[in-house]
């Protein structure tokens, strides 16, 4: 068997790109880094014959081989790079035929490098429903390179592209013969003195290194130095050279539409997608929608997953009291009850919360509306020095702070995509839904408003606008301060509306689910076990001195009421004497003017490896200092929970106080490391940390004093 074929997959973005690779690479998949940069590369393993395997390189899509963003510039250079490791073999591109003008025009650029070439024809269903009728073997000979239609969801067409490609492997197909327009009466003299100084493939190719020769990686100094030299000999205008290519492209591509593609009726044809749009984008009506969307997102939060939330809950809780009853007691069921079985409980009951959310966060992007949002809030945007393009990241941090703030760098700006990355944190990622859940069962009644609308669902959605509110005043405060003039636009295709792929939403829900358990769960596992060693354990006379002390106690009674008061009292104060409880007291002085005693502030510190450790903390903590009611819930208990006067811990003060901290902490260190590396410096991290904390202390203070 021969060595695998490297492709590259290219296309504009929402052209089905991405379906394709998943068709044709299957499970076969992984994401790195391209050398250099942080922009992902995925690349995938296809069997396209029993004896020709492929190497499928899936490139950031982009309109045209004129690069504006981090994301282009990767494509630009695979594709232009002749000694690059990527460099492919072919090039497979992705056309949109319901939009096959605007495809055309970077079909054509491709066309022009001068490598095998084949055209993948998506959505030609949608184009049959504009009343477009494509004529498949016209526009093949109009391009000279193979077109085929295809289907990447229902696998149609597959056969028949691993065919050309088979064809080109074998050497059957070559490179275009001739080039789409004539490239080299653009600039001869400079196309001629680029391709003396690097082995570049065609005219088109040495005309792009001339264009962007100071920013391409494969040239050394001394070529870069000769290729300035001939554009200054030559009077070589970049702007007017690019301008001229592009109205050629557009003439003949005119022309190839005229005699290969037929139009019914094209006046009369209005889309449902257009009239859609007449509503979800009006000026009031798109508003008042995007808000009730949002609104029945976080209701749908509390009502479809309270009932296995309690489930669970309950499960866990009988769990616990079964092994409580059937284990000896002894160190070894302590930990198994109290360390292992709680910190499970702590990861599970939050499943149905995890998994809905992303449910419903994936049906809005299979439909077509997250782009919407992103066109609606354009305006907002601009006010505080961002744009539409920064909206997409931010709701990604309703997911995610770490692969949202990645996402930020299709922002072609600098300055709006710093910006966007030291604002999206503050987004209220799904690491708080826990916190906010326990909270809110806790100090919120259960209870509607307007006899139908959950009080604890608004709540939950005022603390996801919060985020959002207070990232957008954060991101005007920052405009003032970074010091990056560049201009930017906002230019988006808005996807048609689309049924949503129901396999592809349980597939992520299923996929989130395991996420959060196998990566979220592993931390919680860890500190829950090392916090039960840590509140167990402690200076050997100060334990021993309330050993001794109860012992003594427990034997001058025999009344068992006095017995159970005195082993509650014992297991109290030996988890304030444990290690645990030594740390929390030491940093008590500092939470306490937030309403938090001692067990939150250990809960604060352990939460920093990841937010959603704050539960299983607390799971640990008060599970280790009961001994009765073990199979009561974790709510229950914090319920219960006293202070030394008496007073409850959990009032509605203290529940605001710690929502609000934790809407705004920092308490996250894969995100700083994250930021770390899409910044190249540890400077925005540590502004982004001190920021976030201080804002979050402030706030957190200011809702304790006033619900006191």
């Amino acid at each position: 068997m021969k060595a695998p074929i490297n492709i590259a997959l290219v296309g504009n973005p929402n052209s089905g790109k991405s379906s394709l690779f998943n068709a044709l690479t299957g499970l076969n998949q992984k994401v790195s880094n391209f050398p250099g940069v942080t922009v992902d590369k995925k690349t995938g393993n296809a069997r396209i014959t029993p004896q020709l395997d492929a190497t499928i390189i899936d490139l950031p899509g982009t309109y045209s081989l004129y690069p504006k963003s981090a994301d282009e510039f990767v494509t630009y250079d695979v594709l232009l790079n002749p000694k690059g490791e990527d460099r492919p073999n072919m090039i497979l591109i992705i056309a949109d035929a319901s939009n096959l003008k605007r495809n055309l025009l970077f079909c054509s650029q491709i066309i022009d490098l001068k490598l095998p070439v084949i055209i993948g024809l998506t959505m030609m269903d949608l184009a049959k429903k504009k009343g477009v009728e494509i004529d498949l073997a016209g526009l093949e000979r109009e391009l000279g390179v193979p077109v085929v239609a295809i289907n990447p969801r229902k696998n149609k067409g597959l056969p028949q592209l691993k065919k050309n490609i088979e064809l080109i492997a074998q050497e059957k197909f070559g490179a275009p013969a001739r080039d789409f327009i004539e490239n080299q009466e653009l600039a001869p003299a400079v196309i001629a003195d680029v391709k003396k100084i690097f082995p570049v493939t065609s005219d088109y190719g040495a005309l792009h290194v001339a264009v962007n020769y100071d920013e391409l990686e494969f040239l050394n100094k001394g070529q870069q130095q000769q290729i300035k030299a001939s554009i200054h000999t030559n009077g070589f205008n970049k702007t007017k050279i690019q301008a001229e290519e592009i109205m050629q492209r557009y003439s003949r591509i005119k022309h190839i539409m005229n005699v290969t593609v037929v139009e019914t009726d094209p006046l009369q044809q209005q889309l449902q997608t257009e009239r859609i749009d007449n509503l979800l984008l009006h000026r009031f009506w798109g508003y008042l929608i995007l808000l009730a969307v949002l609104f029945l997102l976080f209701q749908s939060i509390f009502w479809l997953a309270s009932y296995p939330m309690d489930l669970i809950e309950a499960g866990f809780g009988s769990i616990s009291g079964w092994f409580s009853q059937i284990l000896p007691d002894n160190k070894v069921s302590d930990i198994f009850i109290n360390g292992i079985i709680a910190g499970l409980g702590g990861i599970a009951v939050f499943i149905p919360q995890i998994m809905i959310l992303f449910g419903l966060i994936t049906i809005l992007e299979d439909t077509g509306y997250m782009a919407r949002i992103s066109f609606l809030t354009d305006r907002l945007m601009r006010q505080v020095g961002l744009n539409g393009k920064s909206v997409m990241p931010l709701i990604s941090g309703v997911a995610c702070a770490v692969p949202a703030i990645m996402a930020a760098r299709n922002i072609e700006n600098k300055k709006e995509r710093l910006i966007t990355i030291m604002i999206t944190p503050l987004m209220a990622c799904s690491a708080r839904l826990p916190i906010y859940t326990i909270m809110i069962a806790l100090v919120i009644p259960n209870k509607n408003v307007l006899g139908f609308l959950s009080l604890q669902g608004l709540v939950m959605m005022g603390l996801y606008l919060l985020g959002f509110f207070m990232a957008i005043a954060i991101a005007g405060i920052m405009k003032w301060f970074i010091r990056i003039r560049e201009k930017s636009y906002f230019i988006m295709e808005l996807p048609v509306y689309r049924a949503p792929r129901w396999k592809n939403v349980g597939t992520t829900m299923i996929e989130k689910a395991k996420i959060f358990v196998m990566d979220a769960g592993k931390v919680i596992m860890v500190i829950s076990i090392i916090l039960w060693f840590l509140a167990s354990y402690g200076p050997g006379k100060p334990m021993e001195g309330v050993h001794q002390k109860y012992e003594q106690l427990m034997a001058q009674t025999t009344d068992s009421a006095q017995l159970q008061d005195l082993d509650k009292q014992f297991q109290s104060e030996k988890l304030a004497n444990s290690y645990a409880g030594i740390l929390g007291h030491a940093i008590e002085p500092v939470v306490k003017p937030l309403g938090f005693d001692w067990k939150i502030g250990i809960a604060l510190i352990t939460s920093f490896a990841a937010r959603e450790v704050f539960v299983g903390t607390m799971a640990t903590l008060y599970s280790v200092g009961e001994t009765e009611d073990s199979d009561a819930t974790l709510r229950e208990k914090m319920a219960a929970a006293t202070r030394i006067d008496g007073t409850p811990v959990y009032t509605l003060a203290t529940g605001l106080s710690l929502m609000i901290f934790y809407a705004f902490a920092m308490q996250c260190m894969s995100t700083l490391a994250i930021v770390k590396r899409e910044t190249r410096s540890w400077k925005y991290p540590i502004i982004q940390f001190l920021y976030m904390t201080a804002l979050a202390y402030a706030c957190s203070w200011l809702i304790y004093v006033i619900f006191k």
